[in-house]
């Protein structure tokens, strides 16, 4: 009897090794140099991110500042109890969009409330109202200047409009009276110079305020939603890990049954789907505005006004019929395969069943990427607020020469720019800086970036190795379950941590590489959006394409090369490699098997997902008669709908990952299988009897096909 089973298309298969009885214990150290790299790029983030909390101040993206950078409304400051920020020439801003992240070409100051009467410097002078007035000039204000001299200096507004606070900025009240635009109640307003001016003037500086302020509501009713409604959602998501695990422990016992179930039942949701578009869609025939086209609408915030549409039905309507007809058409042309499928799926179930803590470990990955989340984003907040006050010189640019330049408040009016310029004044402009640190903030942003995609890659690294030395386990244990270890899991675990902390490094470094160029070049593309250079956009859209390929090849890779790791201990190069031709040599298996259970795996998420979300939605539009009462009342009920099938989603994703691992490690483990044992007593197959009869068979037939058909089969 041979040592190896010959198979020269693609590498060398494994020679035959009697002791080998599963993942390999005797092991040692691989990638020792990518594990010291990671090692000092995490001592290298972590000051990277002391310097960013030394440096930075989340108050800068929080609150507003005045015409001296000082913060609006922050406790123990001297504005603390000045909120709101006011602009002296409201029309001098293009839009108030840009003022969220931007200063105005004008004096700005803290205020305690928004003016609420029309008023002018000159008018208010020679008035008792000069003492309201004075609460809007810039505070230490002596009136012993004259006019001409005040308004040259910026020391106060030349007029006040009646302003309304938004984001904690006040914006003049423009509101339409039987469609005619007003602000207080007057049609027009004087400048402070005497000249009267149309109310339309005042639409340039706050022509986004509306989007802003729709923008503003929208968040605030969303929030209101969720503050009534997060208990509901809480339920929802409860019932989706119930209905998670039950089909969990379904397929343990049964299996094949449960797959069928699945199979039909997502179709009948989805042809429900259709069935409910349709009716709405015929609903609305003849209603008054359901005839208005998507495009001719635009963007609305309130999306239940989309729903009033016959064409948004059809829509529905559209998508769910083509997904319907995708997935009939697949389940005819892979009828055979899914018996196939399904005696991986048993055999899954059944190492799922006797290492039930696998369940329980998305949680741990869950844990340790939102740590990951949590400090790539407090640096990034620290990193783009650690810039200094930058001052700059405002005036006409026609007559002063120096406007622009950097000037400092402190000694301006003492400066020769000052004298050279007298209408000019010194004031806050943005955040940046000169140093040699502020010009490397957009380094260290992008470090920042990479070491979030190393790190939360090296995460998913580490429970596809913990999850497949587990499941390796199952598989080379001859007589199961008494052949497993005692704690199958954990022993995986630090086995991944003590012995290749490296290679998991080194196959997360590569996909960060690849996911950083992914993020330039999407900055690339943004940037070149502007320019009319076609060959440019085609170049851009090219590489865009090419490395999201590569991306998903890597991802494939690695999760086959970390299976190898788990079982053989050896380094990430030579794992991939040889996972790569073991792959390459049951290459038809690959795609009879793997993506066979891939496309199960997906509807079963999405029988789960659909299955809460259609009860979501019967609820909370109290469409279900015996607790018609019990649904909140809500603003906007798509919004615990959509949290209720997102998070259903990622926990469906979460259980069925364990699945999938599970799958492609005896996958591999199976073809490993066959090359290093024939069946016989003394080299005897470690798969189950259930599946070596319908995975041999499957392969015979797949491998007559392919002579038919002139391929290479296998032997």
């Amino acid at each position: 009897m041979e040592d190896e089973k010959k198979d020269g298309a693609y590498g060398t298969p494994q020679k035959y090794d009697p002791t080998f009885k599963g993942p390999i214990y005797n092991r040692g150290c691989t990638d020792i140099i990518c594990c010291v790299f990671l090692l000092l790029a995490i001592v290298g983030y972590v000051a990277v991110g002391i310097i960013a909390w030394t440096h930075g101040d989340p108050r800068k993206v929080i609150y507003p500042t005045d015409s001296r950078g000082e913060f609006c409304g922050q406790k123990g400051t001297k504005n603390a109890n000045k909120p709101y920020l006011f602009y002296f020439n409201i029309v001098k801003c293009a839009s108030p969009l840009v003022l969220l992240e931007f200063q105005c070409p004008t004096p700005q100051i803290c205020v305690e409330k928004c003016p609420n009467r029309y008023l002018t410097y000159l008018n208010a002078r020679s008035s008792q109202d000069f003492e309201y007035y004075k609460q809007f000039c810039v505070p230490g204000f002596q009136n012993n200047k004259g006019v001409v001299e005040v308004l040259r200096d910026g020391d106060c507004p030349p007029v006040l409009i009646p302003s309304t606070p938004l984001a904690q900025r006040c914006f003049p009240a423009i509101h339409a009276h039987k469609g005619v635009l007003m602000v207080g109640n007057k049609t027009t307003y004087e400048d402070g110079d005497g000249v009267r001016k149309n109310i339309t003037e005042l639409i340039e500086g706050a022509k986004k305020a509306n989007g802003v302020l729709e923008a503003r509501q929208l968040a605030m009713r969303i929030f209101e939603d969720y503050t009534v409604s997060w208990y509901w959602i809480v339920i929802g998501l409860v019932i989706a890990m119930m209905m998670s695990l039950l089909f969990i422990v379904l397929l343990r016992f049964l299996a094949g049954i449960m797959v069928w179930v699945m199979i039909v039942m997502v179709i009948l949701v989805l042809g429900y789907g259709i069935f409910h578009c349709y009716m709405e869609y015929a609903r609305l025939r003849g209603e008054a505005g359901s005839e208005i086209s998507l495009v001719d609408l635009g963007f609305q915030t309130d999306l239940r006004v989309y729903l009033h549409l016959r064409q948004t039905w059809m829509a529905f309507m559209i998508i769910l019929s083509i997904l319907e007809v995708i997935i009939i058409l697949l389940l005819i042309f892979l009828r055979k395969r899914i018996l196939i499928a399904i005696a991986l799926i048993k055999e899954a179930s059944r190492a799922v069943g006797y290492v039930m803590c696998s369940m329980l470990y998305p949680l741990v990955t869950f844990f340790l990427l939102c740590l990951c989340i949590a400090y790539w984003a407090s640096t990034a907040v620290f990193l783009s607020t650690s810039n200094e006050a930058i001052y700059k010189i405002f005036g006409d640019i026609t007559t002063c020469p120096v406007t622009g330049k950097t000037c400092n408040p402190e000694t301006f009016s003492s400066s020769n720019e000052s004298r050279l310029c007298p209408g000019a004044h010194c004031q806050f402009a943005f955040y940046g800086g000169e140093s040699a640190y502020h010009r490397a903030l957009l380094g260290l942003q992008i470090f920042n970036a990479f070491m979030f995609f190393w790190l939360s890659n090296f995460v998913l690294a580490l429970g596809q190795v913990t999850l497949a030395g587990a499941f390796a386990s199952y598989y080379w244990a001859l007589h199961k379950p008494d052949d497993l270890p005692a704690f199958p899991l954990f022993s995986s675990f630090s086995r991944a941590l003590r012995y290749h902390t490296g290679s998991l490094a080194f196959g997360a470094l590569i996909l960060a590489i690849v996911q950083i160029i992914r993020v330039m070049l999407e900055y690339l593309d943004q940037r070149l959006k502007a320019a009319d250079n076609k060959f440019a956009k085609f170049l851009m859209t090219c590489l865009k394409c090419c490395f999201w390929c590569l991306e998903k090849f890597i991802r494939f890779l690695n999760r086959n090369a970390y299976i190898m790791i788990a079982i053989y201990g050896t380094n990430f190069c030579t794992s991939a490699k040889n996972a790569f031709f073991l792959l390459m040599r049951n290459i038809i298996r690959v795609a009879v098997l793997d993506k066979v259970t891939d496309f199960l795996f997906l509807l079963g998420k999405l029988l789960i997902v659909g299955s809460v979300g259609i009860l979501a939605f019967f609820f909370f539009t109290h469409r279900i008669r015996i607790i018609q009462d019990t649904a909140p009342p809500l603003n906007y009920y798509w919004v615990p709908i959509l949290t209720v099938i997102i998070g259903s989603y990622l926990i469906a994703h979460g259980f069925f990952s364990v699945y999938g691992m599970c799958v492609d490690t005896l996958f591999l483990c199976f073809c490993e299988d066959l090359e290093r044992n024939d069946g016989s007593q003394e080299r005897p197959y470690f798969m189950s009897p259930e599946l070596r009869d319908i995975l041999l068979k499957g392969s015979a037939e797949e491998g007559k096909q392919a002579e038919v058909d002139g391929g290479p089969g296998e032997e």
